[in-house]
């Protein structure tokens, strides 16, 4: 994967307190923006960055110069010689990329996406661009996007007072050998330029992710980044995978792993080998005001082995619930498998737990739902039920 940063935009609402720097370099938690995006490319399967640089770009490079060795991917500059906008800024280092696809950030906002699903989207979908999409409530800074069932985008509108909607989060799969930049030179915005002709032309493809989202580019929101910097970091707990995510009505857990600790080679068979991960119960008190439903889905094969009874599973469950109650929490539903088959519909990864959920609770949108676990398993099952995953260590 090759990625784009757009990191050449003036700053000009943000120099009042940004001191002579360009955006990506705003310090949070005494390290520059650029970092945070940088760490989290470490998640994925990154060869390449292509940073395009204009204003201040020599701070940039001067950065990047002295850190370069301790990433794992190789970095490179598409210098603009003057102000290019998003679009010129994008076909600019997209002609630097050595194969024709690439993922394209913005260098002054935050969006926690699946990258790697991103650009396997945007593939699948056979459209040359794949928009990672926010789901918000009760804003008026951002225009909202219209998607049809099929996820082709079908309408961007303009900025309004909205009580629910998908606003662009910025990030994007592009194949560029696909013609979107064809009549188009010098300077120019992406969003006018490429995304609404494409999406006129029914080109465009938008992929719902849940996770943590914001733009510094008002001092509002640089203040509330600084605020809470452990957000701009992937994050790998049960607690702050629950403080990051936004626009998520349904929660799914997976339960060993991600609430009480594993036990290896052997399962959770009474009260006594249950051992609660730190955090969890304080992480599903958070939960409970923060999300319309909490259910823990669970494979537990120690019932169909014989290691444990029903009634031994039912005691364990039961106590646990009465622990997170009482620390303030609630789940409302735990959904078991207990069969050894590994085809059976009803054991994760495949989705047959999903489907007993609907099943019971036909108001539950997969759109709005997320599902945190520990294992490519748990991660396998969130992509058959069409939902978006989260790894809890």
């Amino acid at each position: 994967m090759e990625v784009v940063i757009l990191a050449g935009g003036l700053g000009t609402r943000l120099r009042s307190v940004l001191d002579g720097m360009p955006k990506c370099m705003a310090p949070v938690a005494g390290k520059p923006f650029l970092w945070y995006l940088l760490e989290n490319l470490r998640r994925f399967d990154v060869e390449r960055v292509i940073l395009s640089v204009g204003y201040l770009r020599e701070l940039i490079e001067e950065w990047i110069a002295a850190y370069a060795a301790e990433y794992p991917f190789e970095f490179c500059f598409a210098v603009e010689g003057q102000p290019l906008g998003t679009g010129g800024g994008i076909r600019l280092a997209a002609s630097m990329a050595r194969g024709p696809e690439v993922v394209v950030l913005n260098g002054d906002t935050w969006f926690d996406v699946d990258l790697e699903r991103l650009f396997e989207f945007r593939r699948s979908s056979a459209k040359p661009i794949a928009v990672a999409l926010k789901p918000m409530r009760d804003f008026d800074r951002y225009g909202t996007v219209e998607m049809a069932p099929d996820g082709t985008i079908s309408a961007f509108h303009e900025k309004r007072p909205c009580a629910d909607g998908l606003i662009n989060g910025g990030v994007y799969a592009i194949d560029c050998a696909s013609g979107i930049f064809d009549g188009l030179s010098g300077s120019f915005s992406f969003e006018t330029g490429v995304l609404e002709p494409q999406c006129a032309a029914g080109r465009l493809c938008g992929l719902v992710q849940h996770g943590y989202f914001i733009d510094i580019g008002i001092p509002e929101d640089y203040a509330r980044a600084g605020a809470a910097p452990e957000l701009l970091r992937h994050p790998d707990t049960l607690s702050g995978i629950v403080r990051a995510l936004e626009g998520v009505d349904t929660l799914l857990l997976d339960r060993d792993g991600v609430i009480n600790r594993l036990r290896p080679g052997d399962y959770v068979k009474s009260i006594s080998e249950f051992e609660w991960i730190p955090g969890a119960r304080e992480a599903l008190a958070e939960a409970a005001s923060k999300f319309s439903g909490i259910y823990i889905v669970t494979n537990q094969r120690g019932v169909g082995r014989g290691v444990m009874t029903h009634e031994a599973l039912d005691s364990v469950h039961a106590w646990m619930l009465q622990e997170i109650v009482a620390a303030g929490g609630r789940v409302d539903g735990i959904y078991v498998c207990t069969a050894v088959e590994e085809d059976n519909p009803c054991r994760k990864p495949n989705r047959g737990l999903f489907d007993e959920l609907l099943a019971g609770h036909p108001e539950i949108m997969p759109s709005r739902t997320v599902m945190i676990g520990d294992s490519e398993s748990d991660a396998l099952f969130a992509r058959n039920c069409g939902i978006d995953f989260f790894f809890a260590k």
